[in-house]
């Protein structure tokens, strides 16, 4: 599993991962995992004067849009605890990760990728001229 670090808890890289999992186990326990197998960790024991500190273990490649609002709430100590799903309105669509800069991304009609070709303007726009 691949991680990344919240607040300075873990560090992470492809060079150590075993003493990452060390560290995991050591010093912090599991709060949860959300739909996507992230996992959750708060450290055990908070330092003198300090709040315990939280991070996320991503499930594969390390991207912090992948974190939904609920846990983001819970990492940056706005919540005790992570909002549970059964509190999401009817009205709230599920988390999606930022897609900017991937080929999964939005590609209007006329952009470079998908042709460069758009449709030519109508009749009905008139261009702004000062003073008019």
């Amino acid at each position: 599993m691949n991680g990344a670090c919240v607040n300075g808890a873990v560090a992470t890289g492809a060079g150590s991962p075993a003493g990452v999992f060390v560290s995991r186990e050591k010093r912090g326990r599991p709060v949860g995992t959300d739909e996507a197998g992230n996992a959750y960790y708060e450290e055990k024991r908070a330092r003198t004067g300090q709040r315990a500190r939280r991070w996320v273990m991503y499930k594969g490649e390390p991207e912090a849009t992948k974190v939904p609002p609920e846990w983001h709430a819970w990492l940056h100590y706005t919540t005790d605890e992570p909002i549970p799903l059964s509190a999401r309105k009817f009205w709230q669509k599920p988390h999606q990760q930022n897609l900017t800069g991937t080929a999964g991304s939005y590609r209007p009609p006329g952009h470079d990728y998908q042709g460069g070709h758009r449709s030519p303007a109508t009749g009905d726009y008139e261009s702004w001229t000062p003073g008019s």
